[in-house]
């Protein structure tokens, strides 16, 4: 573990002590639970952009796609507990 100093305004760390205090933790413990969570914010938003991204590209190299319809059918089926067939990427009539 390393040390990493934070410079932080006088009414924020006032606001992280009681908010501490409220969570039944230290301004520390505290302090470092939110940089991790915003840490896995990040970088679940990068996965979740890199994926769209990756999809996006193969929709325009091939043309294929799956209707919003067919999807959303397929998706409220598998909710309610069915086992439906998966939906088939194709290329759409325009």
């Amino acid at each position: 573990m390393s040390t990493t100093t934070i410079r932080l305004p006088e009414a924020l760390k006032k606001r992280v002590a009681a908010a501490a205090e409220r969570a039944g933790t230290t301004p520390h413990n505290f302090v470092v639970e939110a940089i991790a969570e915003k840490t896995d914010q990040v970088e679940q938003r990068g996965e979740f952009y890199d994926t769209a991204e990756r999809r996006y590209a193969e929709v325009a190299a091939t043309g294929k796609t799956i209707p919003w319809n067919e999807m959303r059918k397929y998706l409220e089926d598998r909710l309610a507990g069915k086992s439906p067939k998966r939906p088939v990427a194709r290329k759409l009539g325009r």
